[in-house]
C-alpha cells in the first residue's frame, strides 16, 4: 500500500473527530515563512545532489509532514463542505 493511501486511511477517522471550528482552523493552517525558506534551500540542494545525510533526513521529514498536513487539510475541508446547509 502506498504511503499516501496509508495516511489517507489513518486520517479519515481522525478528521471526523474535528468539530466545525477545529476543521476550519486545520483547513486554514499555513506553514511559517521560515519553514518554507528552509524547505526551499533543502530542495535546491537536493536538486544539485549536495544534501548531507542530516539534510536528507530533514528534507524527508518535511516532505512526510507536508503529506500528512495536506491530507488532513483536505479532509477537514471536505468535512466542512459536507456539513454546510444546502
Amino acid at each position: 500500500m502506498l504511503a499516501s493511501c496509508v495516511l489517507d486511511s489513518l486520517l479519515d477517522p481522525l478528521s471526523r473527530c474535528l468539530d466545525a471550528e477545529s476543521a476550519r482552523r486545520v483547513a486554514e493552517f499555513r506553514v511559517a515563512a521560515h519553514v518554507h525558506e528552509r524547505v526551499a534551500v533543502l530542495a535546491e540542494r537536493a536538486n544539485e545532489g549536495i544534501l548531507s545525510g542530516d539534510e536528507r533526513s530533514e528534507y524527508e521529514a518535511f516532505i512526510n509532514a507536508s503529506d500528512f498536513i495536506t491530507i488532513l487539510k483536505l479532509k477537514a475541508l471536505r468535512n466542512l463542505e459536507s456539513n454546510q446547509p444546502a
